[in-house]
């Protein structure tokens, strides 16, 4: 069985991350190097806009050039990422098996749901140059928000009772009653037509991935049991 999920996530994770990567370089990393020409267009290390938000760069801080190095140091994050949240579903498979290979799409959609969709509710994805609070409290709310919507997803697909929907259901508005932890002013140096490309692009490669990752490592993963055969 540990040969099984090794194997499903090996491959699966390397599979997706390559999409991931592809998508990224055709749709969400032009847009990110446009918003980077904003953010590294004044001389000084710290200026201050109109609105009084000071924004600091890091001239001495290292990042990946344009080219092979960003595309390879993206590829190694997104495989890093990609395994483990497939030895993730493979462990979840061991529990409650996908009866069949399209079943991985569902899951696939739970998995966005719970590390994308919900978090990007109070805390969207961010371009080069934008405000934002303090990361502490960020990773804090989007950890329990991913928590929460996991919790909240799984009473309400296999709760038996009503009462565990419902649950399920208030678990997953918690966190946004509670809020994501917001700056004390919204600036960014980007156009807002540049960030709402990127929010987009976000999504819908994210969705992408995880669509991908579900439905490959559903068939790794029947593919590694000869007893189940798809219909």
């Amino acid at each position: 069985m540990f040969k099984r999920i090794a194997r499903t996530a090996g491959f699966s994770g390397l599979l997706a991350a390559l999409l991931l990567t592809l998508l990224q370089s055709l749709w969400v990393s032009p847009l990110i190097l446009q918003a980077e020409t904003y953010e590294k267009a004044p001389a000084a290390e710290v200026h201050q806009h109109a609105d009084g938000v000071a924004h600091t760069h890091d001239a001495g801080a290292w990042e990946p050039e344009d080219g092979w190095q960003r595309v390879l140091s993206t590829t190694g994050g997104n495989l890093v990422v990609a395994v483990g949240f497939a030895l993730m579903l493979a462990g979840l498979y061991t529990l409650r098996a996908p009866a069949r290979t399209s079943q991985g799409l569902l899951w696939g959609l739970a998995g966005y749901a719970t590390f994308v969709l919900a978090p990007t509710l109070g805390l969207p994805p961010e371009l080069p140059g934008t405000a934002a609070a303090d990361l502490a409290h960020r990773q804090m709310w989007w950890i329990g928000t991913a928590a929460s919507t996991a919790v909240g997803i799984a009473l309400i697909a296999f709760g038996r009772h009503g009462l565990l929907k419902l649950l399920g259901l208030a678990t997953l508005v918690v966190p946004h009653v509670i809020g994501a932890p917001q700056p004390e002013v919204h600036s960014m140096l980007a156009p807002e037509a540049l960030e709402s490309q990127f929010k987009i692009a976000s999504q819908l490669t994210n969705i992408a991935f995880w669509l991908a990752l579900g439905l490959i490592s559903a068939w790794l993963f029947r593919r590694g049991d000869p007893a189940h055969h798809d219909a």
